[in-house]
């Protein structure tokens, strides 16, 4: 039977991984191990040489749930390290509470527990739904009915080394609302964060919401803009490879 492990960053009793979680158990057995508490952009926090709490307990219908209080790669860490007994056969991350696109993917908790699985050579998908307010599992049910056949293909084609894919799902009401499917490259993110000042030194990064480029033809953004299910495959290696050959003209010298 395919093992499946579910995790997210809004937290192991958060709607969306109970959506997710239901959703995977018609492709295969399910665990969670997700955050004791909301970890939302925390990115690719990795605790190390501090002790990570953990709680044992079940969401939805006795779904067996490991509730790490660390971040989200700290959950898939933990997992793979030893903490559960068999290595699952991919990591689904999500549903997040909000898009993951463009930039977002390296502030995305969602985002970096797959990136995490990749590390340990677990196929990983991260899951996104695009609407902020999305507060109760009937608004997650599209989005992770969008998710069973694409864990199929992935289960059955496997992915290329620290490879994952981002999925970004527009927010309808059905399935047949939606346009169809994008594979999508990332876009670019403008960000609307404020810097507001609390009593003595205490400040806040707040803001509207991030806004972008939705008319750049085959980004995410364009994608989810347009009605379309986004994926985006994303790779670990941050290089910028068409910069090398500029950086070597420097003719840098120690």
């Amino acid at each position: 039977m395919t093992s499946i492990m579910v995790t997210n960053d809004d937290g192991y009793d958060a709607p969306g991984i109970l959506a997710l979680a239901e959703a995977m158990q018609t492709v295969g057995d399910v665990q969670v191990a997700a955050p004791g508490t909301n970890q939302s952009a925390s990115g690719h926090k990795k605790t190390l040489f501090q002790d990570i709490d953990y709680d044992i307990t079940s969401i939805g219908n006795d779904i067996p749930t490991l509730a790490v209080y660390g971040s989200p790669a700290d959950c898939i860490a933990v997992a793979a390290l030893g903490l559960i007994e068999e290595t699952p056969d991919i990591v689904v991350s999500g549903i997040n509470r909000g898009e993951n696109m463009a930039q977002d993917l390296t502030y995305s908790g969602t985002v970096t527990a797959a990136l995490e699985a990749s590390i340990h050579g677990i196929p990983a998908i991260a899951v996104s739904l695009a609407n902020r307010n999305a507060n109760n599992v009937e608004d997650y049910r599209v989005a992770a009915q969008v998710t069973i056949p694409i864990v199929k293909k992935i289960l059955k084609h496997g992915l290329p080394p620290f490879t994952i894919v981002s999925i970004n799902v527009p927010d309808v009401e059905t399935v047949d609302d939606l346009k169809g499917i994008r594979m999508t490259r990332q876009g670019v993110r403008t960000y609307l964060d404020v810097l507001t000042r609390s009593a003595g030194t205490s400040v806040r990064i707040e803001g509207e919401p991030p806004a972008g480029n939705v008319d750049e033809l085959g980004t995410d953004l364009w994608a989810v803009n347009q009605g379309y299910v986004s994926i985006t495959p994303v790779h670990l290696d941050m290089t910028a490879h068409r910069f090398m050959a500029d950086l070597e003209s420097w003719d840098i010298q120690i």
